[in-house]
């Protein structure tokens, strides 16, 4: 993903889905016991993984201000283009048309 993209993704946090590994961890020792382990851990990963969205969406939020402004600066810079471009037709039609009168006004004087 990238600014130019942005997936939104559904992540579940709860229930907790322990992974599937061997029994190999099952010799240790938990104090002051595995369940108050477990509500201390399961409190920090919460707030860790709330903590982790808000920090996402906020990137988030400035990847899309930056890909508004330059599609803002690049819209801007057209229509500077455009601007000049009939800024300099109607520049030369005006010396055009000055050039007219001046050889209209001598043809007329001889």
């Amino acid at each position: 993903v990238n600014t130019m993209q942005q997936v939104p993704t559904v992540e579940q946090l709860l229930p907790v889905t322990p992974n599937e590994s061997n029994d190999i961890y099952h010799d240790f020792i938990f104090e002051p016991g595995p369940m108050e382990v477990l509500d201390q851990l399961l409190h920090r990963f919460i707030e860790s993984e709330i903590y982790h969205v808000i920090l996402e969406s906020i990137a988030s939020e400035q990847s899309a201000r930056m890909v508004a402004m330059r599609n803002a600066t690049d819209s801007a810079e057209d229509l500077i283009e455009s601007l000049t471009l009939s800024y300099y037709k109607a520049r030369q039609e005006s010396i055009t048309s000055e050039l007219l009168d001046i050889v209209g006004g001598s043809s007329a004087i001889s």
